[in-house]
């Protein structure tokens, strides 16, 4: 299929095109024809004076071409800059900082190559066509480059959005430029072997599953980011566990292949993107944005010391200002109990009777409930869980109102502190394996 005749012209022919408004043919005669006389006049022979009119009309070139870049670039930044002083907008700002007006004004040189090459090559007409292919292929990169930059600008900008803060917007901006990359070396291919741009891309389509295996991380990585995205299972700034990769911080950056995690001592962990999806991570958003964190701890108590509360062990229990109130009650309600069933008390198995670890277990309870630290709106328990060969574990479920890590941990030991503490006043013991000083006690 035929391109219509505008569209098939070849950027040779629109420069001629061009040349052909801005100059007259005399005028081009007339210079060139200037600087070969003056050459002739000083005795140089004609073909030397042919390369001589070369090498000064390239001279006047290069000249021009760093004048038109230094001139644009000093005109275009200081009215973008002066414009975007006058505007509230930051997005402009940013496209500044970013040198997008920077390498768009380098587009002008680019161009003055292609339109002054016939001019300065003439009297070598077969380099004229090499001149102005390469003229397009450092038009084609320098429009690439004002892509990436744009690129890079709308990155930046889009993290400055609450809305945008936590979205993978590194992954996208990579693929857009990883397909601008790819656009544009089809498009310089195209120019270098003066192909159709369909011809290249019908190879890239047989060459299809090579490209698939090249690129494989990458197409992995940009679905994975779809999907972390789009079902909100990760966000920059999430606190993740990976154990995997040995990942255990807070995600800094979403890319379109990784995504790194700094972790708590300040390393750096980078994990492929597509493995939030194929492998098992923790997320501690949830937590981060629930009304407490959950303390979940146990204290083992020695099976031994375990036992049935005396008269002497209430009445001392009862002097605990916490318990005074619950110790009385329990007690009442258990008499009462025996002497309904008329049991006999002089065995203290028979009936029902306190013990020192379930009062102490209601003591714990109580000290919670009394700790304004703690959320008591979310579940509370203090409860027993399988006994082991390290005794009988009492754990405290509970969660702190306070969610950062250090105050959450002064918490968490403030309550064990006292915990440990009072262990003894219930006639209990902790359990701990027996050290060196307690083999040496014994000798």
């Amino acid at each position: 299929m035929r391109l219509p005749l505008p569209l098939n012209i070849k950027l040779g022919q629109l420069y001629t095109m061009i040349l052909s408004r801005i100059s007259t043919h005399d005028i081009e005669e007339q210079f060139a024809g200037f600087i070969y006389e003056w050459l002739i006049e000083k005795g140089f022979s004609e073909q030397f004076a042919i390369l001589l009119k070369l090498g000064i009309l390239l001279f006047i070139l290069f000249v021009a071409l760093f004048l038109i870049d230094f001139f644009a670039r000093k005109i275009i930044l200081r009215v973008v800059h002066r414009v975007s002083q006058q505007t509230e907008t930051e997005i402009d700002d940013i496209l500044v900082r970013e040198k997008v007006f920077d390498s768009l004004a380098h587009v002008l040189p680019a161009i003055g190559v292609g339109v002054l090459a016939p001019f300065v090559l003439a009297d070598f007409p077969s380099l004229i066509a090499p001149v102005i292919t390469l003229s397009n292929v450092i038009i084609v990169v320098i429009i690439m480059m004002v892509v990436r930059a744009f690129l890079n600008a709308m990155k930046v900008f889009l993290s400055n959005y609450k809305h945008f803060k936590d979205k993978p917007i590194g992954s996208y901006t990579q693929l857009a430029n990883l397909i601008n990359y790819i656009v544009g070396g089809i498009i310089i291919f195209s120019l270098l072997f003066d192909r159709s741009p369909l011809y290249f891309i019908s190879a890239l389509g047989a060459a299809s599953a090579i490209l698939l295996l090249i690129f494989k991380d990458t197409l992995l990585g940009f679905v994975a980011s779809i999907q972390m995205s789009t079902n909100d299972i990760v966000r920059i700034g999430d606190w993740v566990t990976m154990d995997k990769y040995g990942a255990d911080g807070d995600i800094i950056e979403i890319n379109l292949s990784t995504v790194k995690v700094q972790n708590f001592d300040n390393t750096i962990t980078t994990i492929p993107t597509y493995a939030f999806i194929s492998d098992s991570f923790r997320n501690w958003r949830g937590m981060a944005e629930s009304r407490g964190r959950r303390i979940k701890r146990s204290i083992n108590i020695k099976i031994s010391s375990i036992r049935f509360c005396d008269e002497k062990m209430l009445e001392e229990f009862n002097r605990f200002e916490v318990l005074r109130e619950y110790v009385s009650e329990k007690q009442a309600e258990i008499h009462d109990y025996n002497e309904q069933r008329k049991v006999d008390k002089t065995f203290a198995l028979n009936g029902r009777n306190q013990t020192n670890i379930g009062i102490f277990r209601k003591y714990v309870e109580l000290v919670l409930l009394s700790n304004p630290s703690l959320n008591l709106d979310m579940t509370m328990m203090v409860r027993q869980l399988q006994p082991t060969e390290n005794g009988l574990p009492i754990e405290i479920y509970v969660f702190s109102a306070k969610k950062d890590w250090v105050t959450y941990e002064h918490i968490m030991a403030d309550i064990f502190d006292h915990v440990l503490a009072a262990v003894p006043y219930f006639h209990l013991e902790v359990h701990e394996s027996p050290t060196g000083t307690d083999f040496k006690k014994l000798l």
